[in-house]
């Protein structure tokens, strides 16, 4: 293969990875214009087209799946090869990707970056927060973060955090006005900021357990949002109750009293957060590093978080 058809194959995997030629070129370090000449470049050789370009997207044709398909685990295997010879020099260096939960990034990687980037300067870190549930092996990711009930079956995970409980809040203003449930039942009569799940775009029902019974409810009220920060929000503001699993987003505002918590011997257990990635492939060396950071476990003296087993 000579090189240029080698950097015409890696254009198009990075447009195809990205939906964007601007984004790849980026990535790339190409201009788009230039970008573009080497996609019909490639386009030319094979005699096929390969992406449908419109102003607002770009997508592989079927030919141009099916030649992503094949090429990617090929361009992969030699990225893990290159960082594994740059591992056993004792130097790492390459690209880690990463697909994850926005409360993933603020609660577990947001607070390590600047460790990880100390010990591992030449790392480029690719997060992208997406609250959705994203195909990491479609998306070329080497991992992905997201609560446990939420993963692939053929997938190899290692948990990050404890289970977490859910727990609804208000506003002591909106409680004095409207009241407080004392059942999941009367949720039908207050308003309640939801939750819309990406994957399908509707919104969350509400599930609570008390004594072995356990309710299923449809809530309803002035805001859906697929943002818990905008959910807290409204809340703080006296626009309803809503249903948070990110106890470390309201506490501080339980603790100053902006926020009463409702219907608390109902709540439910949420599983906690894990990091995944495919069975089919062995961690990288830079991917096992990334969670032994996340872990903790690249400290003389680990933090560990309760329930959490550093040993995972």
């Amino acid at each position: 293969m000579r090189g240029s058809d080698f950097a015409e194959l890696r254009a198009f995997a990075a447009v195809v990875e990205r939906a964007s030629f601007a984004r790849a070129a980026e990535h790339l370090g190409l201009s788009p214009s230039a970008l573009s000449q080497t996609i019909r470049q490639l386009e030319a050789r094979l005699g096929a087209r390969l992406l449908n370009r419109t102003t607002r997207s770009v997508a592989p044709t079927a030919t141009g799946q099916q030649l992503y398909q094949r090429i990617a685990p090929l361009f992969q295997d030699m990225a893990d090869a290159v960082a594994e010879a740059s591992a056993a020099a004792g130097s790492m260096s390459g690209t880690l990707r990463i697909n994850t939960l926005g409360m993933a990034a603020r609660q577990v990687i947001a607070p390590r970056l600047g460790r990880f980037h100390q010990a591992h300067p030449e790392v480029l870190l690719d997060i992208v927060v997406d609250d959705g549930l994203s195909d990491i092996v479609a998306g070329r990711f080497d991992a992905g973060i997201r609560v446990g009930r939420r993963l692939e079956k053929d997938m190899i995970a290692v948990r990050l955090t404890p289970d977490v409980k859910m727990i609804a809040v208000a506003s002591p203003d909106y409680l004095a006005c409207r009241g407080t449930p004392q059942s999941p039942a009367d949720l039908h009569s207050h308003a309640c900021i939801n939750w819309r799940l990406q994957m399908d775009g509707q919104a969350s029902r509400w599930e609570f357990e008390k004594k072995g019974a356990r309710l299923d409810i449809a809530a309803e009220g002035p805001l859906v949002t697929n943002n818990s920060d905008i959910g807290v929000a409204a809340a703080l503001q006296g626009m309803g109750i809503a249903y948070a699993f990110e106890r470390t987003r309201v506490d501080e505002h339980l603790a100053q009293g902006q926020l009463v918590p409702v219907l608390a011997d109902w709540s439910i257990t949420r599983p906690g957060l894990f990091l995944y990635y495919s069975n089919r492939r062995h961690p990288s060396p830079l991917l096992s590093a990334f969670i032994d950071c996340l872990l903790d476990r690249d400290l003389a003296e680990p933090q560990q978080l309760p329930g959490v087993n550093p040993k995972l």
